[in-house]
């Protein structure tokens, strides 16, 4: 068999042209030390901040020191299992959440993991979990009203779409209720909100859950769990995992609503990683960069420009002070950082104020912007009026007589008072307040015992829907016209006329 040379050459050639080499690259490290949730790691030299990394066992890690000969990491997962020796893998990517619809209605841990005993969340896009804030030239100012249904904070500290307004006070103040009666009253407003619980115990979370689901809030919300059982990494992760599913519908052009309950927690969870990757402690032993881990945070809720599709991500952080001290680190941090604070008062709380909202230090930096005009034109003056009314209130206590002017406007303040007090998850339509508040503002509770003012408002409610012009006005055109104050003072003065005050029944039934 003679051998042909060019032959063989052309087959050579033909193999060679269809061999297809995969190579496959990966670069591995080595754990050099474990325990406590971190992993030191020697050999991924190219490593960059908050990348994701592959362990063993279904673990996964977030690099955050990236130190000369080594990167600590944080541990997810059963890191229990893993042990020094074991290879490290790097993703290339940074730690990215699962977003969208799908999530919706669901409870989830910062992983996108479904706790509720659904079934599992097929949601397959992802955002990364921090995320570069939109700059000055793609926002708007802060000019639409997040109506929160609570007469108090509509009225004097009023929440727009896009701004980041602090929810603080002590603990069993009532803050989670407010994050909860706000949840309530996006029905039908076009807002999806996402309650995140940082360090709470799991059936704090359940009953949350549980209230927005019997008041169908549940069709909008999605609740993310980061529970007090949990390692600090998922805690840490929680907050930005929230932001992240509430981006998802920014960056679509819709209204997204992101509440942190709470940001002490969080705070706390940080400081104790810090610690245990030998980051130097600071005040308080918090890490120096305690200050950038909230900022960045909240410096992306935001209102889009037009061009951007107009969308919006509102925060409502929460802190909890430890008695009433809003000078301490965390808090000062976060109120530098935000909009605006609601701070909630315990001894207010205590006499019966509910909300128990300190109008004297709470604010809403972006002011009547984030108010209806009817609004602005009723409660122009009434948190002036109410602060002034605590400062008498006090001074009363130590006067033996006072005048008549003084009477009065003590008087007036007590009703104010009790106009603006609200029962749990049972928010009001901001129409039925406006219409509440000129009641009040323009002396109709001034002969109605303090008693007996939430019965004249609850009545007066139902006198103005079988009425029908008046709140529907309002709630059109957004304003208090000429007419439409005309229209109302008639149906308040015949109201009123038919109002009949309850006895006093009080001591008879003592007596008895």
């Amino acid at each position: 068999m003679k051998l042909r040379p060019d032959e063989i050459a052309n087959i050579l050639k033909a193999e060679i042209e269809k061999y297809d080499a995969q190579a496959d690259v990966e670069e591995v490290g080595t754990i050099i030390q474990i325990g406590d949730g971190i992993a030191r790691i020697y050999g991924l030299d190219r490593c960059v901040a908050l990348e994701k990394l592959e362990l063993d066992h279904g673990v996964t890690g977030l690099a955050l020191n990236l130190e000369e000969d080594n990167v600590a990491a944080v541990l997810f997962g059963e890191w229990a299992k893993i042990k020094e020796g074991d290879t490290v893998r790097r993703t290339g990517e940074v730690m990215a959440i699962p977003v969208g619809d799908d999530l919706v209605g669901r409870v989830v841990d910062p992983l996108g993991n479904a706790l509720d005993g659904g079934r599992a969340i097929e949601s397959e896009e992802t955002r990364p979990m921090e995320f570069k804030a939109p700059g000055v030239v793609d926002r708007q100012p802060v000019k639409e009203p997040l109506q929160t249904g609570i007469k108090a904070i509509d009225s004097m500290i009023p929440i727009g779409r896009g701004q980041r307004e602090l929810i603080i006070g002590d603990r069993t103040t009532g803050k989670t209720a407010l994050c909860i009666d706000t949840i309530i009253n996006q029905k039908g407003q076009d807002v999806i909100c996402i309650y995140v619980a940082i360090g709470q115990k799991a059936s704090n979370v359940r009953a949350v859950e549980a209230i927005l689901r019997q008041h169908g809030a549940m069709d909008y919300t999605i609740i993310v769990s980061a529970a007090a059982t949990e390692a600090a990494p998922i805690k840490y992760m929680a907050p930005y995992a929230g932001c992240a599913m509430g981006e998802h519908f920014l960056y679509n052009g819709r209204h997204a609503l992101v509440m942190y309950d709470d940001l002490s927690k969080h705070a706390d969870a940080y400081r104790q990683m810090s610690l245990l990757v030998r980051r130097p402690p600071g005040r308080e032993a918090y890490p120096g960069d305690v200050f950038y881990l909230h900022s960045r945070l909240l410096e992306r809720s935001v209102k889009l420009s037009e061009e951007l599709g107009g969308g919006s991500l509102t925060a409502l952080p929460v802190i909890e002070t430890q008695a009433d001290d809003v000078s301490a680190y965390i808090p000062t941090n976060v109120i530098s950082i935000t909009d605006g604070q609601i701070f909630l008062k315990s001894d207010l709380f205590y006499s019966g104020v509910r909300p128990a909202i300190d109008t004297g230090i709470s604010v809403s930096r972006v002011g009547g912007n984030a108010r209806i005009r009817a609004m602005n034109k009723v409660a122009g003056r009434l948190r002036l009026d109410l602060a002034a009314f605590r400062e008498l209130e006090a001074f009363s206590q130590f006067a033996s007589e006072l005048d008549a002017a003084t009477q009065r406007q003590l008087a007036r303040g007590q009703r104010l008072v009790a106009t603006l007090n609200q029962p749990q998850y049972a928010p009001w339509p901001v129409e039925e307040q406006v219409t509440a508040i000129w009641a009040a503002v323009n002396g109709y509770l001034d002969d109605i015992p303090v008693a007996q003012v939430p019965r004249f408002h609850e009545e007066l409610r139902e006198s103005l829907h079988a009425e029908g012009t008046v709140l529907k006005a309002i709630t059109e055109t957004k304003d208090l016209s000429d007419e439409t104050v005309e229209a109302l003072k008639k149906a308040v003065d015949g109201f009123k006329d038919s109002f009949h005050v309850e006895e006093e029944r009080g001591l008879a039934a003592a007596a008895s």
